[in-house]
C-alpha cells in the first residue's frame, strides 16, 4: 500500500469519526432536553477536543510506518547492494565506525603502552583512532621494549634538531673531524627508493639507531611529512632543511670519499685512528660490496661508534642480520622475545599516517568494507613488462584462494542449495593494474559460490605504473598498504615490498603467490609464511668470525631463508618452524 493511499484512506476513517462522534452528541443533547445550554456547549467542546488529539494522533502513523520500514534493513540488506551502504545508522549518530568489532571490543589506543602519550590527537588522528580499526594483536611488546623506547625519546628531545646538543654536534660535523667526545651522535636516513622499500629500510636504520644509542634524524625527500606523523613526543625526526650535507645526498655513492668501504679498502681508516672523520657514508643499497657488507661485523662496529655522524642510504629491511652481529644479539632478543614480530612492534611505533593519509584510508574502510564479515586482501605485483592483465596470472589467483579456502568457489552447474546464513565477504584487491580485479568482480558477479557467500570485490585505485616520484601517488601506496594491513586474510605477491609492509603492520602470516615462469602459473599456487615478516632481499653470506663466507640463513633458528627469495634472510620464531 502506498503512503499517499494509506493517508487517504485514514483520512477517510477519521473524517467518518468525527462525524459519528459529531451525530452522538446531537442525539445525547436532544434526550436530555432538560439540561443547560451551557452543560450542551461544555460537552460538545469536550468531544471535539478528543475528536482532534485521536485525529492527530492517526496523522502521524504514515511517518512512523515510514521509519518502521527504512530501520528494519538489516546489515546483510546493505551488503547485498553492493556494499553500497558501508557505515551503519550508529554513525550516523554517533560519528563511530561502522566496524562492529570496533564498537563492541574495548580498544588500547597505546598498544599495550607501545606508544608515547602526551600527543595532541589533531594533529595525526591516525595515532589514537587506528586501534578501532585494528583487531587486537596477539603480539605484546616486551616491557624491556617499552622502557627502551621512553629511553630513546628522553634522548631524542635532548638531541633533537636545534637543540644545544645537536648545534654543538653540527659543529663538529662542519669541522670535518671529531674535536672532542659528543653529547649525541646521529644517524641520518637518506630517503630513497619506491615507496616499500623506504618504509622497511627507515624501520631498520630506526631499530639501528635505537640499539646504538644514536638519534635517528630522517631525510625529508619529496613527500615524508605527508605521508608520516611525527613518532617522537616533543621533537621532531626530519632533519632540518639547512642541514649541510642534504645536497650532496643525491651524488653519495661508493666512490664518495667518505664512504665508509672506500676508506677501508684505501686503507685510510683503521681502529687505532686517534682522529677519526666527523661523518662517515654507510652504501647498504642492494648493489652494495664486500667492504661494504663489513657493516655487519663486530669489530667494524667497533669503529663505527666513535663516528658521530652516520649518513645512510639503503633499500633493504637489512633487520635479520643486526640479528647475526653478536654485539647486538643479547639486547635485541631482550627487546624482542617474539622474533616474528620485530617489524610488526616497530612498524606501529613510527608509521602513522598523516590526516591526509588518513583520510583516504578511513573513508574507503568505512564505505566498502566495514560491515562486511570477512575481510580479504589480495595484493598483485607482476613483473612481466609487456600490457597485462595475464590469464596465468587470474588462474593463480584462483588456484590459491580457492585451494586454500580464502575464497569460496564458484558454483558453475547452479546446484548449489543457498545456506540460510550466508556471510558476505569484502575483497580488497590492489595492483598497478584494473585487470584482474575486473576478472574478480565479473566471476563473483555472474556466478554464485559453493557456500552461498555474497562477495564484494573492491580496488581503490589502478595507477597503471610505479611513479615512486609523485606525492598523491605514494599517498594512495600508503592509503592501500594500510588498508589492506586491516584485513583478516592476506594473499600477497612474492618479492614485493608493498605486501611485506601490509602484513608486518596488520601482524598477518600470508599466503605468499609464487614468481611465475614462463608464463604458467605455478603448482602449488602458493604457500602460507613462516611469520609475518619482510624479507630481507640482499644479505651478506660472510662469516666475519671465521673471515669466510657461510649460508647465514643457517646459522641460528630465528633467522631462516624466506619463502619467495631463497636466498634472502627473514626472522622466525620457533613456533614458526612447526
Amino acid at each position: 500500500m502506498g503512503i499517499k493511499s494509506l493517508r487517504r484512506r485514514l483520512g477517510l476513517s477519521i473524517s467518518s469519526l468525527t462525524d459519528n462522534n459529531y451525530n452522538n452528541n446531537n442525539q445525547a443533547a436532544t434526550q436530555q432536553s432538560s439540561s443547560s445550554s451551557s452543560s450542551i456547549e461544555r460537552f460538545r467542546s469536550r468531544a471535539m477536543s478528543f475528536t482532534k488529539i485521536f485525529a492527530a494522533g492517526f496523522a502521524t502513523l504514515p511517518l512512523l510506518l515510514t521509519l518502521a520500514l527504512i530501520f528494519r534493513r538489516s546489515p546483510s540488506d546493505q551488503l547485498s547492494s553492493g556494499f553500497a551502504e558501508a557505515r551503519s545508522f550508529s554513525y550516523l549518530l554517533t560519528g563511530t565506525t561502522g566496524n562492529s568489532e570496533s564498537t563492541s571490543l574495548p580498544k588500547d589506543e597505546l598498544l599495550g603502552q607501545l606508544l608515547a602519550s602526551g600527543f595532541e590527537p589533531a594533529s595525526c588522528l591516525s595515532r589514537y583512532q587506528a586501534a578501532s580499526y585494528r583487531k587486537i594483536s596477539p603480539y605484546k611488546p616486551s616491557s624491556y621494549l617499552i622502557s627502551k623506547l621512553r629511553n630513546y625519546e628522553t634522548l631524542h628531545k635532548r638531541c633533537g634538531p636545534h637543540t644545544q646538543s645537536y648545534n654543538k654536534s653540527l659543529e663538529q660535523l662542519n669541522a670535518g673531524h671529531l674535536v672532542d667526545s659528543p653529547d649525541c651522535k646521529y644517524l641520518v636516513w637518506v630517503s630513497f627508493s619506491g615507496l616499500g622499500n623506504r618504509i622497511l629500510s627507515l624501520t631498520s636504520a630506526f631499530l639501528y639507531a635505537f640499539i646504538t644509542n644514536r638519534v635517528l634524524l630522517v631525510d625529508r625527500g619529496k613527500d615524508v611529512p605527508d605521508l608520516f606523523c611525527e613518532p617522537f613526543p616533543e621533537s621532531s625526526w626530519l632533519l632540518p632543511v639547512d642541514f649541510p650535507l642534504t645536497n650532496q645526498f643525491s651524488g653519495f655513492s661508493q666512490d664518495s670519499p667518505n664512504c665508509y668501504s672506500k676508506m677501508l679498502k684505501n686503507n685510510a681508516l683503521n681502529a687505532s685512528m686517534k682522529s677519526v672523520p666527523s661523518y662517515l657514508y654507510l652504501h647498504l643499497v642492494h648493489d652494495y660490496s664486500d667492504h661494504d657488507k663489513l657493516f655487519f661485523c663486530d669489530d667494524d662496529q667497533a669503529l663505527l661508534e666513535k663516528i658521530p655522524w652516520l649518513v645512510m642510504k639503503t633499500d633493504n629491511y637489512f633487520v635479520p642480520s643486526l640479528f647475526l652481529t653478536s654485539s647486538f644479539a643479547l639486547e635485541l632478543s631482550k627487546l624482542f622475545p617474539d622474533k616474528g614480530a620485530v617489524f610488526h612492534h616497530l612498524g606501529r611505533y613510527l608509521l602513522h599516517p598523516t590526516n591526509k593519509v588518513w583520510g583516504l584510508i578511513t573513508r574507503y574502510y568505512d564505505a566498502y568494507l566495514a560491515r562486511a564479515d570477512e575481510r580479504i586482501g589480495i595484493q598483485i605485483r607482476v613483473f612481466d613488462t609487456r600490457p597485462g592483465p595475464f590469464q596465468y596470472v587470474m588462474n593463480q589467483i584462483l588456484a590459491c584462494t580457492h585451494g586454500e579456502n580464502i575464497l569460496p568457489a564458484l558454483d558453475l552447474q547452479g546446484s548449489v542449495n543457498i545456506q540460510s546464513e550466508r556471510k558476505t565477504k569484502a575483497v580488497l584487491m590492489t595492483s598497478l593494474s584494473s585487470g584482474y580485479f575486473e576478472m574478480t568482480k565479473n566471476l563473483y558477479w555472474e556466478n554464485p559460490t559453493v557456500t552461498g557467500d555474497m562477495i564484494g570485490v573492491f580496488q581503490p585505485s589502478y595507477e597503471g605504473y610505479q611513479q615512486t616520484e609523485k606525492g598523491l601517488h605514494n599517498m594512495k601506496a600508503w592509503a592501500e598498504m594500510y588498508l589492506l594491513s586491516l584485513t583478516d586474510k592476506l594473499v600477497t605477491s612474492s618479492w614485493s615490498t608493498f605486501g611485506y609492509v601490509a602484513q608486518g603492520l596488520g601482524g598477518l602470516k600470508p599466503w605468499i603467490l609464487y614468481k611465475p615462469e614462463n608464463e604458467t602459473a605455478p603448482s602449488p599456487a602458493c604457500r602460507r609464511a613462516m611469520s609475518m615478516e619482510p624479507c630481507f632481499h640482499s644479505p651478506p653470506y660472510y662469516d666475519c668470525k671465521a673471515k669466510k663466507g657461510t649460508d647465514t640463513g643457517e646459522i641460528v633458528p630465528h633467522v631462516r631463508h624466506c619463502e619467495d627469495i631463497s636466498w634472502g634472510l627473514k626472522l622466525v620464531d620457533s613456533h614458526d618452524m612447526s
